[in-house]
């Protein structure tokens, strides 16, 4: 039986995958791409994240080399953001769909910076969601771009995960996200300032969007990014990987009743989209059934 603290972590992970479900379709509805929308969004998060800090009355000094090293981290989630609502902006369905595929990226990974052996159930696991996207591929050729770009999404996804979870066994969550957050949106900042993207129409933003991006910045960023650091102190980055594939199921069912028909999907993409899911039950059956050695770890999501 699973302890009452661990099983708290659980209902959290849960719980933020939920409201992440939503995220795809504020990258639907607000209108700017993908660069501007990713950039507002941190904007935003980034206060909201050293105003609770300090509520806290907690430090973020760190060393000059620790904060360098979290300015990068926080390069990788920027790009793996902004490959996401790219692909968002083109289709939503098989951008979730696709991007479940980050399970497989983590089991290849994770055991090379938690020094144990690779598992060949998980790898297995990875090669069958593989596999679905593989299926989903060659029915929507007309997404090829979407496919490419939320796969990336998902590489990224699981580099940074993996990452933080070596990260948070010595560092507060808070802090982490504050810099990481930081690194990202200076990432962004020096490419708009040298390709002269800040123009006026980079500032003219409407009623709405800014309602939207409020929401998506402190609900979906400020809040999910620190409380999925501190999540994953009790569980391993594979099973988070996994569990956030959950989130393509919310993304896509609210996607078709928002959206419609724009994101009404051939039988082939559900049959896909359905062995890619299906691997979330599994994994979630097999670990109950398998207890082992669990590492920690962190997504922040999308």
């Amino acid at each position: 039986m699973m302890k009452s603290g661990k099983l708290k972590y659980y209902l959290m992970l849960h719980f933020i995958v939920f409201i992440w479900g939503f995220t795809p379709i504020f990258g639907k509805v607000i209108t700017l791409d993908a660069l501007p929308l990713v950039w507002y969004r941190i904007l935003i998060a980034l206060p909201a994240i050293f105003i609770f800090i300090k509520l806290r009355k907690a430090s973020v000094a760190v060393d000059r080399k620790t904060m360098l090293m979290f300015f990068a981290i926080g390069s990788v989630i920027a790009l793996h953001w902004l490959a996401f609502y790219a692909a968002v902006k083109i289709n939503i369905s098989v951008t979730m769909a696709c991007f479940s595929c980050g399970a497989f990226f983590s089991a290849i990974i994770e055991p090379f910076f938690f020094k144990r052996k690779h598992s060949a159930i998980e790898l297995i696991m990875g090669l069958v969601a593989i596999a679905g996207i593989g299926f989903i591929f060659s029915i929507e050729t007309r997404y090829t771009d979407a496919i490419i770009l939320s796969v990336l999404a998902a590489l990224g996804s699981a580099l940074f995960s993996v990452i933080n979870g070596t990260l948070v066994k010595k560092y507060d969550s808070k802090v982490i996200s504050l810099y990481e957050l930081a690194g990202g949106i200076i990432t962004l900042s020096i490419y708009f300032a040298l390709t002269g993207g800040f123009t006026t129409d980079f500032f003219n933003v409407s009623l709405s969007d800014w309602g939207y991006l409020l929401i998506f910045g402190l609900v979906c960023t400020a809040f999910t990014f620190i409380a999925s650091v501190e999540v994953m102190k009790e569980i391993s980055p594979y099973t988070l990987n996994l569990t956030v594939n959950l989130e393509s199921v919310y993304g896509i069912f609210w996607a078709y009743i928002i959206f419609k028909k724009d994101e009404q999907m051939s039988t082939g993409f559900y049959i896909g989209a359905s062995l890619i899911f299906a691997v979330v039950a599994l994994n979630a059956w097999l670990k109950n059934r398998l207890p082992g050695k669990k590492t920690p770890g962190n997504q922040p999501g999308v």
